[in-house]
């Protein structure tokens, strides 16, 4: 019997189908784990065992498929070209096609006479498979669950999804405003819709059906609800066509008719003789052999941390610190000879106040079962919860991240000349001259060089980041996956799956990018003698011993650690309250903290456009702590607050867009506030009233607002700004305006004699064109744009491209010129 077989080797999962004509009649779905060769060989000889008898026609597709495709000489297609032959044979003409994978997500338009439209995501992972599974892990769950909890979510709150790293930054702080779960995982997958909508639709309408394929959408209602919500389409047009979680594997197999016949045992034995292994150029290995890596372990120059067990009947006098970071908790509790006698490290789980207390309460509990008592001399936090912390707990004080890394950092080598801590999301590097501190650089923005971006590869290949360090220590071919950001990254990751390196090669060039994206990326290191000759490093991420290998070879220097890397950032917060203990003193903590006793209020700050949601937490010891806030102009956790100034800019702000209100009779001209209408906006309004006409702004720029415009979007990388005139066009168009004006304004006027030229950013010159072709409004909405170009750089410019334009509208050469 003849059936034709679909293979979709994807970036995550291994997807077969096999037809009989047009019917199904097998399909199987599996997460392959880092490892296709493998996943593809288990699932063909269930294959051969369910078909004995039987030959197929085979074809392959996905991201990993190509490959596979190539070395056993089967025939590929690309995956779009094999859902729009999917889309044919279920005999839909007119529809849209929305497919989120593992790490893709793609947008078919298809419309009777026409070539299908076809868009796929570039460079950026936001808003697929993948990331939600980042995001559920970062939740404490799967991502089924929050897709349950997500069904009941009340309220949307901002998430970024252009990339993790934003997005669980964004996430952290929702969690530690102790925010309903159900609203979060709500806000996730309204994050996801979004994105996608703004990467992929780029002012297309969507033709209902709205045909939903892949895994996410296929097993997660909840994510079908965000994109009905997103896209403005009833959930009754968003439609599961057959076979969804493997239309992609359908397609191909529509693809295989006319391929020879083979057998599953064929197939089984191509696929099991092929050479799999990397063929592109490797990075030298971190260790020549085995042998050499147990020889550099012995070398290593690791300083115990002094430490004790509690003695049975002491009296205990401790330092206690904190460190609450971004996605684990530590504590350090230690004597006054600053030997450790307590510690614990452990994930958040996005409960940080509940894990310190447990904390907390594991070293009261172990002191009673030794007889002992404890006195708390002093204690401090530290990190990213560092004000939360201190407030529930009543510490005596905190300390900046940095310094509580330095000072842990000199205790280890008093001479330190450079300090690096790599933690879950952030990166401190300190420079160090005579026992001061000389610079500090930070991660801005990327955390391709810290330890949760290791965490999320190794979770990807299914392993745990022991074995994911032994591996690469242990790989001889490593692979070349540069230094880009996550996003990049996972491409970079899929290429290498593609030509099926094995997770130790793919592990090794994983620590490799994390250093050179340490010492190229963020420090922008030319000449490592700038790190001098005493290097300690700390943080979680140098557990992994290939990091810490990688980072030798590239600086050409000794590194210096502790046997507890992970604890520094607490110990020195330890120390720190050390430092700051009169004797005689006594510290203010309450380490019992009744959780059922915190207090939460829901707060609305009217501060700013942002109107940020506030809440405030108060606690039985009498303090309170803030979060939700953009900023501390009006809502801080700081003890005293501090008198205010004149606001610059809102005061600039409120001048440049004086509202002075215009004639009902008067014709109405519609200005947004957006990019270059922040300088000229003044010039603009007299220019308009002299001429005789009134003129109507947009809103001031909030996140609804953004929202509103993010289907018109032509690019996922352009600058915020730029994105944000969408919104405001739209919100010109909903008040009813005619005529929307927004110049091409390609020089300003001179600032000074000095200056060299007024050239405006090509963004702010341009984006009035790609608004008038991506917007169609005068089709869309009946709304006439201009958009003409002018000159600020001098007077007969300025005069000469504005009479053109005026001039147009009926308005006469001495009005406009008195105007003028």
């Amino acid at each position: 019997m003849r059936y034709n077989l679909g293979i979709d080797a994807g970036s995550t999962t291994v997807k077969l189908l096999v037809l009989e004509g047009r019917k199904t009649i097998y399909s199987s779905y599996l997460r392959h784990n880092a490892d296709v060769a493998r996943c593809l060989s288990g699932e063909l000889q269930k294959l051969a065992e369910i078909f004995p008898e039987a030959s197929f026609g085979v074809c392959l597709t996905g991201s990993a498929g190509m490959g596979v495709a190539e070395r056993c000489g089967f025939k590929f297609v690309q995956e779009l070209v094999a859902e729009s032959l999917a889309v044919k044979a279920l005999g839909f003409e007119n529809a849209t096609l929305i497919d989120i994978g593992g790490e893709d997500a793609k947008m078919i338009f298809f419309s009777s006479g026409r070539a299908p439209d076809i868009r796929m995501n570039g460079v950026c992972a936001g808003g697929t498979g993948a990331f939600l599974d980042q995001m559920a892990s970062l939740l404490g769950m799967d991502a089924g669950k929050m897709g349950e909890l997500a069904l009941q979510g009340r309220r949307i709150y901002p998430v970024a999804s252009r990339c993790g790293v934003f997005a669980k930054t964004d996430i952290q702080n929702l969690v530690s405003r102790r925010l309903p779960l159900e609203d979060i995982s709500a806000s996730v997958f309204h994050a996801v819709a979004l994105q996608c909508a703004g990467s992929l639709a780029k002012a297309t309408d969507l033709v209902a059906p709205v045909l939903c394929v892949g895994g996410p959408l296929t097993f997660l209602g909840a994510l079908r609800k965000a994109f009905s919500g997103v896209l403005k389409i009833s959930e009754g047009e968003m439609l599961l066509p057959e076979n969804s979680e493997t239309f992609a594997a359908m397609g191909a197999a529509c693809a295989a008719e006319r391929e020879d016949c083979l057998s599953a045992g064929d197939i089984l034995e191509r696929v099991g003789k092929s050479n799999f292994k990397n063929s592109k150029k490797s990075l030298e290995p971190l260790f020549k052999n085995p042998q050499e890596f147990e020889n550099w372990k012995g070398g290593l120059s690791v300083k115990k941390i002094p430490s004790r067990e509690i003695k049975d009947g002491e009296h205990l006098q401790v330092f206690v610190g904190i460190d609450s970071g971004s996605t684990t908790t530590k504590l350090a509790v230690m004597d006054g000879d600053s030997n450790l006698v307590f510690s614990r490290y452990g994930s958040n789980s996005g409960v940080p106040l509940e894990m310190a207390g447990k904390f907390l309460g594991e070293f009261f509990a172990l002191a009673r079962s030794k007889g002992a008592s404890v006195e708390i001399l002093s204690s401090a936090s530290t990190g990213y919860g560092e004000d939360l912390i201190r407030a529930a707990f009543n510490l005596d004080c905190g300390i900046v991240e940095t310094m509580a890394h330095l000072q842990a950092a000199m205790w280890i080598d008093e001479g330190v000349s450079f300090v690096l801590d790599i933690g879950g999301q952030d990166m401190k590097s300190i420079f160090v001259e005579n026992k001061a501190v000389k610079n500090v650089e930070l991660n801005e923005s990327c955390s391709s060089g810290c330890g949760s971006f290791l965490q999320s590869f190794a979770s990807m290949m299914n392993l745990d980041l022991n074995e994911f360090a032994r591996l690469a220590c242990l790989s001889q071919n490593p692979c070349d996956l540069g230094t880009r950001c996550t996003v990049f990254m996972n491409s970079k990751v899929k290429e290498a799956l593609k030509e099926q390196s094995d997770a130790g090669d793919i592990a090794a060039g994983l620590a490799i990018s994390v250093v050179k994206n340490c010492l190229f990326k963020v420090l922008k290191i030319s000449n490592m003698e700038r790190l001098g000759e005493r290097i300690v490093v700390q943080g979680g991420t140098f557990k992994n011993l290939a990091v810490l290998r990688a980072l030798e070879i590239l600086s050409g220097k000794k590194i210096s650690t502790c046997d507890r890397p992970e604890l520094m950032g607490a110990m020195g917060a330890a120390l720190y309250a050390r430092s700051i203990f009169k004797k005689g003193g006594k510290s203010s903590i309450c380490p019992n903290l009744d959780f059922s006793k915190i207090s939460r209020q829901n707060l609305a700050c009217n501060g700013c456009a942002n109107r940020c949601r506030i809440i405030r937490f108060a606690f039985e010891n009498g303090n309170s702590s803030y979060a939700g806030n953009k900023c501390e102009r009006f809502f801080h956790s700081n003890a005293g607050a501090k008198a205010r100034g004149e606001d610059g800019v809102l005061l600039r702000y409120e001048m440049l867009f004086e509202n002075r209100g215009d004639s009902e009779h008067l014709e109405k001209i519609g200005i947004p506030r957006a990019l270059n209408i922040y300088e000229n906006y003044p010039f603009w309004a007299e220019l308009f009233r002299g001429c005789g006409f009134g003129l109507v702004l947009s809103g001031e720029s909030t996140a609804s607002l953004a929202t509103k415009g993010v289907s018109f979007l032509m690019s996922d990388n352009l600058c915020f700004p730029a994105k944000l005139a969408h919104g405001h066009i739209l919100d010109l168009a909903e008040k009813g305006c005619k005529r929307i004006f927004f110049p091409m304004v390609a020089k300003e006027a001179k600032e000074g004699k000095g200056s060299s030229n007024t050239f405006n950013c090509p963004v702010v010159a341009g984006y009035p064109n790609v608004i008038e072709n991506s917007m169609e409004l005068q089709t869309r909405f009946g709304v006439k744009f201009d958009y003409p170009v002018i000159s600020f750089e001098s007077r007969k410019n300025l005069e000469k491209s504005c009479w053109n334009y005026f001039k147009t509208l009926g308005v006469g050469k001495s009005r406009f010129k008195k105007s003028l």
